[in-house]
């Protein structure tokens, strides 16, 4: 499996590296957090942290990345995969970083210099230990 992670970042040309960046800040927020490609599309993305989720289109659950990271076309996009409290962590934290697009789940960006790594690394951290404890509702589908 490390031999396709990097294979996958080596695939996204010039981004390669921003993306590896992205990746060390998660993995330094999610100590020994999962790593794996989950397919997207005809592509694929890096998933962290596989957790049981079941679409209202689904009868049964499915294994899905409590956070993923993905190379669009003009912009990164970190997936935190996360609700506590009634709300989406991206979307309730998204005027603390930075210059950022935020939608529900979704952090969309061009550059880690443009968001603010701290409350990136937080989210991360929250996200991790709101679904370590039971409390993320994203996961209950």
């Amino acid at each position: 499996m490390p031999d396709d992670i990097e294979a996958w970042f080596d695939a996204a040309g010039p981004r390669a590296d921003e993306l590896r960046r992205v990746d060390a800040l998660v993995t330094a927020a999610a100590p020994g957090i999962d790593r794996q490609l989950v397919p997207m599309g005809s592509s694929a993305m890096l998933g962290y942290g596989l957790m049981p989720y079941r679409p209202r289109s689904a009868k049964e659950p499915r294994m899905w990345p409590l956070i993923a990271l993905a190379a669009q076309k003009r912009h990164l996009s970190l997936y935190v995969c996360a609700v506590v409290d009634g709300g989406y962590l991206a979307e309730t934290r998204a005027d603390r970083l930075g210059t950022a697009s935020c939608g529900k789940s979704c952090i969309r960006f061009t550059s880690l210099d443009k968001v603010d790594a701290g409350e990136l690394s937080t989210l991360v951290r929250d996200a991790v230990a709101a679904t370590a404890a039971g409390e993320n509702a994203y996961a209950a589908g």
